[in-house]
């Protein structure tokens, strides 16, 4: 679970990149994006990407006290999606010149869409090429392999989504 200082230090941080990229929003707005970013990360580190009990965690400790409902965040943290792929990418690329690190792992893992049994039914993801094998599971599976590159410590520094037919070597010369 992330502490008062932890969650107010990752606000201050998120707001002052935003601020120095110029992101303008409308001042209508009375949750501004830095709060739903906050509070998906919040939900991500500490409720296993529960959007709901994150919601109202923020909500009940007074972080956010005007905090949108579930489906409203949902859109909301949608329409930003774009800002939270230059947002990783800003504090990344960051990261990696403060810290020069020499160690990285390299690991995938398969997102599945759907489950086998429906996959005739799927109208997302027709080709052949999304349905792939984890050979660890022993198990086939519909959707996306999200390649992902980490320090020794396990922070996030790079990510790729490839087709679930795509082996690890390939995914690797892109």
């Amino acid at each position: 679970m992330l502490c008062k200082d932890k969650i107010i230090s990752i606000f201050c941080l998120i707001d002052d990149i935003l601020q120095g990229i110029n992101h303008v929003e409308d001042v209508r707005r009375q949750v501004c994006d830095s709060e739903i970013i906050l509070t998906a990360i919040v939900s991500s580190t500490s409720f296993y990407g529960n959007h709901s009990s994150a919601i109202k965690f923020m909500k009940q400790y007074g972080f956010i006290s005007n905090m949108l409902d579930k489906s409203r965040f949902n859109r909301r943290l949608h329409k930003i999606s774009k800002l939270l792929y230059e947002l990783f990418e800003i504090v990344s690329s960051y990261y990696k010149d403060f810290c020069c690190e020499m160690h990285y792992i390299i690991d995938s893992f398969p997102v599945a869409v759907c489950n086998n049994m429906r996959i005739a039914n799927g109208k997302i993801l027709k080709d052949k090429k999304w349905r792939g094998y984890t050979a660890s599971m022993r198990n086939y599976f519909h959707g996306v392999k999200v390649q992902l590159l980490t320090t020794k410590d396990g922070i996030p520094i790079a990510f790729h989504f490839t087709p679930g037919k795509t082996g690890d070597a390939k995914a690797l010369g892109k």
